[in-house]
């Protein structure tokens, strides 16, 4: 049975919503005004006053995307580490989650507090070792030195442990004494189990790495090697901009973000809602 509110409810509630429809707009209002941007005319991107609506639409900023730069090979180069990262961190940070979550051996809770101690470190500060190691390894401009150091993650590892203590144990007692092995029992009872928690990493995976813009410039000196973000910083001229080919490759490296949310959504909210901070 639905509640009427009552006029001073109504009243209580219009200042939240009236901050919640003005965050709205500041979130959305910059890529409404990329995509406008990316279908405008380089003549008509400053005209005074600024126009949402394009009065003229063309293509031609998404045609020179793709005939002027070598866009397709950026886009491989952003796909091939961006999924091999987030299956990696998918595996190795569930695998890591379950033995934290589901075993006991000597040290845990310490190694666990230096882990979750790591964090408070800044990447940035970890980048020269890290850098100096893949050069003696011979990694520079692979695609093996930026998929191996962003493999795993402490925060991965605490995410997906959070959600595995939600489990029962009396589920891996019963697998053990049916006779399931122990990397049995992580694949197949644990993962289906972990979906929301599995999709939900995913998606913060799969962000960080596909927007990656300081370690691929770092790392990468050949530019058939770049990246989307790198190729596209690189389109910032030194005495010219073409802000409407920026945009326009701006729109395109958001659609792959957008579809792997769309995808996993669904697990997105459980997953966040079933984490939570425990134990």
């Amino acid at each position: 049975m639905k509640k009427n509110l009552s006029l001073g409810s109504i009243v209580k509630l219009a200042p939240i919503h009236v901050l919640l429809a003005v965050g709205l707009v500041a979130t959305i209002a910059p890529f409404l005004w990329m995509l406008s941007t990316s279908f405008k005319s380089s003549s008509s991107i400053f005209t005074y006053p600024p126009q949402l609506i394009p009065s003229q639409f063309t293509l031609i900023h998404y045609k020179n995307l793709f005939e002027k730069i070598k866009f397709i090979t950026y886009f491989k180069n952003s796909i091939t580490i961006a999924f091999s990262i987030t299956f990696l961190n998918l595996f190795l940070n569930s695998l890591a989650g379950f033995a934290f979550a589901k075993y006991r051996f000597p040290g845990k809770e310490k190694l666990f507090t230096l882990l979750l101690a790591t964090m408070m470190v800044p990447g940035q500060v970890a980048m020269m070792p890290v850098f100096l190691i893949l050069k003696n390894l011979g990694l520079l401009n692979t695609f093996m030195g930026l998929i191996i150091p962003g493999a795993s993650g402490v925060f991965g590892i605490f995410f997906m442990r959070q959600f595995m203590l939600t489990i029962p144990n009396d589920l891996i007692d019963s697998a053990r004494i049916d006779g399931c092995s122990e990397f049995r029992i992580y694949w197949n009872i644990m993962l289906p189990l972990c979906k929301p928690a599995l999709a939900t990493l995913a998606i913060f995976t799969f962000m960080g790495s596909w927007n990656e813009f300081l370690w691929p410039l770092i790392i990468m000196t050949k530019e058939t090697m770049y990246t989307l973000p790198v190729a596209l910083a690189n389109l910032n001229g030194q005495y010219n901009t073409e802000w409407g080919l920026l945009m326009a490759g701006s729109v395109v490296v958001l659609v792959p973000v957008l579809l792997v949310f769309i995808c996993l959504q669904r697990y997105f909210m459980r997953g966040i809602a079933l984490t939570g901070i425990k134990g």
